[in-house]
This record gives C-alpha cells, sequence and structure tokens, in this order.
C-alpha cells in the first residue's frame, strides 16, 4: 500500500521540480542551433535551441531583448545565457534567456550584416540613388559634437582650402544608448530650412560599440531620404558603418570629408591666372588679325574721286551704246515702216473697192424695194393731212383732206364720199 503522505498532486510536484531545478542549476551559457521560433504579437521570442542529439524550449521576454541588435532565424547558430526552470502548465523543461550572442560572430557585427543586406536588396546603396555634391558650395553644415576634435579638423581644413564657404554647425551626441535619434534630429533639421549646399556627418574613431549610432536602421533611411547631398565620415579610414554606405560620398576622415566638400582656392586662384592669360592671348591674337584683314580691306578701297572718273567713263560709254542702238533701231524700222505703208495701203485699195462693189449691189437691191421706183410704175401713195400712210378707206372720213403722193409730185383732195369694194 502507498503511504499517503507520499503522494503528490500533479502541481505540487511540479513546483517541487521547478524549485529543484531553479535552486540547484545556476545560470548558463549553451550553444545550439534555433529552431521553431515563433514572435507572437506580444514581443516575447519563443524557440527551440538544438543540436545533433538534444534540444531544449528556449523562452526570451521583450524586456530581455534591449540589448540584442540582430534579428534571430532558424537555423541560426547562437550562444545563449539563460536560466534553468520548468513552466508548470505544461511541465515543460526550459531556459528563459537572458543574453544572446550569434556563435563565432559578436551580436552587433551580426546586426550590422543582417541591416546591410536589407538595405542593399532595398536599393538603398545604389550609386543612382547617390546626389552630385556641389562645386562650390556657399554654406556647408557639419553635423558632429562641438566638443570633439573633428569639428576643430574640419574647420581648418576648411579655412586654408575654402575660406569662401560659411560653416554652420549642428550640434549632436555621436556616441551612446540615444544618439541616432539626436543625430537624426540635427540631420533634418539641417535638411528642413535648405540653407547648406553638403552637408558633413562625421566623428571620431571608436570601437563598433562606439559607433553604433551610425548603423542605426533609423538613421540610415533619414540620410537616403534627405535632400542635401550628404558627406560622412564615420570613425577612422578602415572603419565603416551603414551610414557610409547610404551617403551620397564617403570620405575616410573628417578632414578628407572637408576636402571632399570644396575645391583648392589655391588651385581656383592657379586655374583663374592660367585662364586669364590665356583670355589675353586670345585677345591680343584676335586684335592682330583684325588689324591684318582691316589692313587688307583699305587696300581693296578705291578713291572716291577715282571712282567718279571710272563711273563718268562707264556712263560715257553706256551713252554711246544706247545713240548706236537707237541708229540702228531706227534703220531696221524704217525698212519694216515702208514695207507696212504699202501694205497698208494696198489692204487699204482692196478694202476701198470691196466696199463699193458692195454698196453697188445694195443700192441696187433698195431701188427694187424702194416707193419711188412703185410710183414710177404708175402707182400712188395716200396720206392723211397728218402724214399717216392711208391702206383702208375705214381711216377716211368724208370731207376729210388727202394727200396723194405721185412719182413727180403730190395732190391734195377732199373726200367727197367713200364706198365699199
Amino acid at each position: 500500500m502507498f503511504n499517503i503522505d507520499e503522494i503528490y498532486s500533479v502541481s505540487h510536484f511540479v513546483r517541487l521540480c521547478k524549485n529543484s531545478i531553479e535552486k540547484n542549476i545556476p545560470q548558463s551559457f549553451v550553444q545550439g542551433e534555433i529552431s521553431n521560433l515563433s514572435k507572437p504579437s506580444s514581443g516575447h521570442w519563443y524557440f527551440s535551441l538544438k543540436d545533433e542529439n538534444s534540444q531544449i524550449r528556449c523562452a526570451f521576454f521583450r524586456l530581455n531583448q534591449r540589448k540584442i541588435k540582430f534579428t534571430p532565424e532558424n537555423g541560426m547558430s547562437v550562444i545563449i545565457r539563460g536560466a534553468t526552470t520548468l513552466y508548470p502548465q505544461r511541465g515543460d523543461f526550459q531556459l528563459i534567456v537572458q543574453q544572446m550572442e550569434p556563435a563565432g560572430v559578436g551580436n552587433l557585427q551580426m546586426a550590422f550584416d543582417q541591416l546591410k543586406n536589407k538595405l542593399r536588396l532595398e536599393g538603398l546603396f545604389e550609386s543612382e540613388n547617390k546626389k552630385e555634391l556641389p562645386a562650390y558650395p556657399n554654406k556647408i553644415g557639419v553635423i558632429s559634437s562641438s566638443t570633439g576634435s573633428v569639428i576643430r579638423d574640419i574647420i581648418e581644413v576648411l579655412k586654408s582650402r575654402y575660406p569662401l564657404s560659411e560653416i554652420l554647425l549642428y550640434d549632436t551626441i555621436v556616441q551612446g544608448e540615444n544618439a541616432h535619434h539626436k543625430i537624426i534630429k540635427a540631420l533634418k533639421a539641417a535638411d528642413k530650412i535648405k540653407n547648406c549646399d553638403v552637408l558633413i556627418l562625421a566623428r571620431g574613431g571608436g570601437s563598433l560599440e562606439d559607433l553604433w549610432a551610425f548603423n542605426e536602421e533609423e538613421l540610415a533611411r533619414a540620410i537616403f531620404h534627405c535632400s542635401t547631398p550628404i558627406i560622412s565620415s564615420i570613425g577612422h579610414e578602415t572603419d565603416t558603418t551603414i551610414a557610409d554606405f547610404v551617403a551620397d560620398f564617403r570620405a575616410p576622415t573628417p578632414s578628407a570629408a572637408a576636402v571632399s566638400a570644396t575645391p583648392d582656392v589655391n588651385a581656383i586662384l592657379y586655374n583663374a591666372s592660367k585662364l586669364r592669360k590665356y583670355l589675353h592671348e586670345s585677345i591680343k591674337q584676335s586684335i592682330e588679325s583684325k588689324k591684318s584683314s582691316l589692313a587688307l580691306l583699305k587696300l581693296r578701297i578705291i578713291d572716291p574721286s577715282q571712282q567718279l572718273l571710272l563711273n563718268a567713263q562707264k556712263l560715257d560709254d553706256l551713252e554711246l551704246r544706247l545713240i548706236r542702238n537707237n541708229k540702228r533701231l531706227i534703220e531696221e524700222n524704217k525698212g519694216k515702216l515702208k514695207l507696212l505703208i504699202s501694205q497698208l495701203i494696198n489692204h487699204s485699195e482692196s478694202f476701198i473697192k470691196l466696199q463699193k462693189n458692195q454698196l453697188s449691189n445694195r443700192g441696187s437691191v433698195l431701188s427694187l424695194l424702194s416707193p419711188l421706183n412703185t410710183l414710177s410704175r404708175g402707182y400712188t401713195i395716200t396720206q392723211s393731212k397728218e402724214g399717216e400712210i392711208l391702206t383702208s378707206h375705214e381711216q377716211i372720213n368724208t370731207k376729210e383732206l388727202i394727200i396723194t403722193k405721185f412719182q413727180d409730185g403730190k395732190v391734195t383732195s377732199k373726200v367727197v364720199n367713200k364706198e365699199d369694194n
């Protein structure tokens, strides 16, 4: 038979095991491969850590994730520091993760590589997205700490190299947990007012941890969306940050950034001197060439009095030619005129003769049709006293005077009587 005092409930037994595990197993570092990674909306991460023979469940609560920079993925080999415990609801043995590092590479290096690859795939590093630096900037903005040696180095180089530009400092912290927020604020302030032709983002050298503010994704995207060209100069020449990849131009040192942002005033003066000399020689050559052309033109100019004599001679020649031509035309036209007069006389005589014949013929026809010719044959014409020709006795009244016209005269008669035929 069982001793009743030795029988545990499930809950009591699980609590007993949990207390025993937590009391006797200290926090440990364990290396393995992540699998079955789950990231619910609570922000906590749950996964299994396994090797070729075993696996253990792990819980990585959100508050413990503050110092982790990379993103855990299935298949990633990591080293974790965790406290051993038992999950009472399922009786699962698990580790509460306090710290996580990629195996073989540091936490920050893994985060750097992941973000670099992510932004590269999005095109933030592409050369076609880079803005061109101005050739002669009037105002240069420097985003850096006012207390470091970086700003002094930049100012010294700019004053000796290109003193024509104005330097505007946008003071910010460049190291620390929230430094990237301050840098972003300064960057946006400088870009918003559109007062600078170019911006230099700079800080001195340091470890990967010291430079981490310039590896934050939020700062990288702020640099990418900035409308003002940006030169990055973070750390020493061997240091490379995400900001360097996104910026429009990367300089190995802050001094080099100042050189990249400006032309050399001495070179400008030297080139200006060369240009002035070249311009002077060009003007001199042009003047000499114009002088030669002017001398040639002078040789080609004729004295006005000589020109008048030449023109007078030409005028005389033309006058003689005109007289000769007129005489020739008159002689030629005289013959033509005689011929035309002869032809006109012949045509006129023929035309007159033709018209006479036609007139004679028409006179004969007219004589045949003339009333006078009819009268010569014994006929008469009777008219009223008003001269109206009477063709019917109906037109005549008794006692009216009528006129009878003969070939050789006329007779006035008084109508005594009239009768019908």
